[in-house]
Order: structure tokens, then sequence, then C-alpha cells
């Protein structure tokens, strides 16, 4: 799984003109599945997401997590992370998942993370065409890939 976080101070997904999901201040996570990922994938990932110290604490320094600043998680399915582009100009994605296992992981990513803050995780719609617009507060981005662990 590949993940990229960002520190917003607010955040919303709509779709077809309906606000599917919106957030104030939190974490807004584009999620790419792989078919080699697994359920230990995503209670790691989880866990990395919401005890990541990224928020400003009172001397501004990075060293509050989500959990430390009841922040909110709008996650979104985006296949494309796992794009190649080595050779020509149009990405392949034979490495993303297919829905039948990208979905069941989706799934469970948002029950993980919805265990780990005590909150209603705002999301997308798998595989639907979404407008995503945000605010990235600082700003801060860091990418997590579950396959460098170490």
């Amino acid at each position: 799984m590949i993940a990229v976080i960002q520190r917003v101070s607010a955040a919303k997904v709509t779709i077809e003109g309906s606000v599917a999901g919106e957030i104030q201040q939190g974490l807004m996570v584009l999620l790419g599945i792989t078919h080699t990922d697994n359920a230990e994938d995503v209670t790691w990932l989880a866990k990395k997401i919401t005890n990541l110290r990224i928020f400003s604490d009172e001397d501004d320094k990075m060293n509050l997590s989500l959990l430390d600043v009841n922040g909110d998680i709008l996650l979104v399915s985006q296949f494309t992370l796992h794009a190649a582009t080595k050779k020509g100009n149009r990405p392949g994605y034979n490495e993303a998942a297919k829905p039948d296992i990208a979905i069941p992981l989706y799934e469970a990513m948002i029950s993980e993370l919805g265990k780990n803050t005590g909150k209603t995780i705002q999301t997308g719609e798998f595989g639907a065409m979404m407008d995503v617009s945000l605010t990235n507060d600082g700003p801060v981005t860091i990418i997590i890939d579950t396959k460098n662990k170490k």
C-alpha cells in the first residue's frame, strides 16, 4: 500500500456535485492498493497514519499526532499511486489491485482507522470519478509505502 498523507485545515470529496466526505483539521489520505497487500499492511499503515507526529505543538514543532489534536481523516482510494512510468508516456497500472482485492482492503482500512481514532472516517467512493479539494496546512505531505517498513 502506498499512502499520500497531507496535513489539512480542510478537505472534501465531491461526486457528481454532491459532497461524499468532508473534514476540517486532520489528514487527507490518498490510498493506493496493490495486489500483494494484505491485512497486516492495513493494520501497520493505519497505526502509522494515526500516530504520525506531523501536527504542531505549542512551540510550533511537529510533535503531535492526529490523535493528539483530535483531527479527522478523509480517505480516498487512488489506484494511480501504483502507476508505472518507466516505459513510454502512458502510465501502466498493472501493480494496482483489481477491485476484488482492493475493495475489501480499502474497507478494512476505513474500519481500522475508525477503530484507531474512535471516529467516523470520511471517504470518497471506491472507483468513482471524484473531485478532491483541500487546503494543505504547511504544506505537509508524507508518503508511506508498506513495502518499505524497515
